[in-house]
């Protein structure tokens, strides 16, 4: 079967009762039919559940979907994206080792690798994404991951994955990370230039309605069995429930990703024109400076615009209360259109320097483009942009 088909056909084994949608294992732990095979499945002689902080059929049917789309031996899940991109470092690094880091990340990526885990020892080298000199330079003999995102968040900064696949190779033990979030699986797919590991805010488009919160990471079956040990001993496990949500979700994630990324192409191409505007930034616009990259790499641009209004912090804040469909939060990825203020919110924590080095300015507005109709999504905008003079 073909990818759609796969995302809507696969699902746990049907039970006695012989169900259409899969149920909600809505249980903390599991039964064993004897003891030798509870001491059976604990000396992992025998497969089997034994609590839901480990695994859960309704888990495991979502992990096994993302694993498809990515192309992942195995993978994990979380009960938030951070939670995921945390256990990703922390199972795997130790005190005295170094990452590298593409320095374009989410604000809360950057406040681990430079608040959290310095503490125990782990220091990181931020690089920047298309300049290969620097790359070279920060690789120390205590490097023991490569981390990025791409497209990042919020700047829309693309890193060449082919070339970051073909940098590794030069350092096989090296892991090799990237937060595919913004993407998904559908537009961009990591592992096979020769990534290590794919993490995710589920939260975002697989969810795709701003209901539950939750993460996963998926890559080589090695690494994710060492992640299990930490998971299993510290307990970030995502609910049944919320894997039940988003298992769902993913059936339709191909459909969603179709229209955010057609309404976002076109809401980026009216910005660009409106002279309240000083810049736009979208994959798939002709004058992102790796619009090239974007087409090699991506299916599509994505559902995410970034925009710098005219006038700085002040304005942004009118344009915002200006806004009369567009909500303002911090989520991204919903059916709905939404709009935030980076540089007081998501990446408020950095400082005015930090943000102007991953190219968040006091104007910058971050636009998750939703799935109504363009015509009533583009009218809200320019009316803001209007009234907020």
């Amino acid at each position: 079967m073909k990818e759609q088909s796969k995302l809507v056909r696969s699902q746990a084994k049907r039970s006695q009762n012989r169900e259409h949608a899969v149920p909600l294992y809505l249980t903390s732990s599991f039964i064993f039919d004897s003891a030798e095979q509870g001491r059976a499945i604990f000396a992992e002689e025998e497969e089997g559940n034994v609590y839901s902080r480990y695994s859960n059929p309704n888990t495991t049917e979502f992990i096994e979907k993302v694993c498809q789309l990515e192309g992942a031996e195995a993978g994990l899940a979380f009960a938030s994206g951070m939670a995921a991109v945390f256990a990703s470092f922390a199972a795997l690094l130790k005190s005295g080792d170094h990452i590298v880091s593409s320095r374009s990340l989410f604000g809360s990526t950057h406040q681990i690798l430079t608040k959290i885990l310095p503490k125990w020892g782990i220091s990181t080298t931020y690089v920047e994404a298309s300049r290969p000199e620097e790359w070279e330079a920060a690789i120390q003999e205590n490097t023991k991951m490569i981390f990025l995102e791409t497209p990042s968040n919020p700047g829309l900064e693309l890193i060449d994955l082919e070339w970051v696949g073909s940098f590794k190779k030069k350092y096989p033990d090296i892991i090799l990370s990237v937060d595919n979030c913004f993407a998904t699986p559908y537009l961009q797919k990591p592992i096979p230039y020769g990534f290590d590991l794919v993490s995710h805010s589920a939260t975002k488009y697989m969810d795709g309605q701003g209901r539950v919160l939750g993460g996963v990471v998926v890559g080589r079956q090695d690494l994710i069995a060492e992640m299990m040990f930490f998971i299993r001993q510290t307990g970030p496990a995502m609910s049944p429930f919320n894997a039940w949500i988003l298992s769902k979700s993913l059936e339709t994630l191909g459909l969603r990703m179709d229209r955010h990324c057609e309404n976002a192409l076109k809401v980026a191409e009216a910005l660009e024109k409106n002279e309240e505007v000083e810049v736009v930034r979208y994959p798939f616009l002709p004058s992102h400076p790796q619009y090239e990259l974007a087409k090699k790499q991506m299916k599509a641009g994505g559902g995410i615009v970034t925009f710098v209004v005219k006038g700085g912090f002040d304005r942004a804040k009118r344009f915002l209360d200006a806004l009369q469909m567009v909500l303002i939060t911090s989520n991204l990825g919903d059916s709905r259109s939404i709009a935030t203020h980076p540089a007081s919110t998501t990446h408020s924590k950095l400082s005015d320097a930090e943000r102007e080095q991953i190219g968040i300015y006091p104007g910058t507005i971050r636009v998750s483009v939703g799935l109504e109709d363009i015509e009533d999504i583009v009218s809200d905008l320019e009316q803001a942009l209007e009234n907020s003079k």
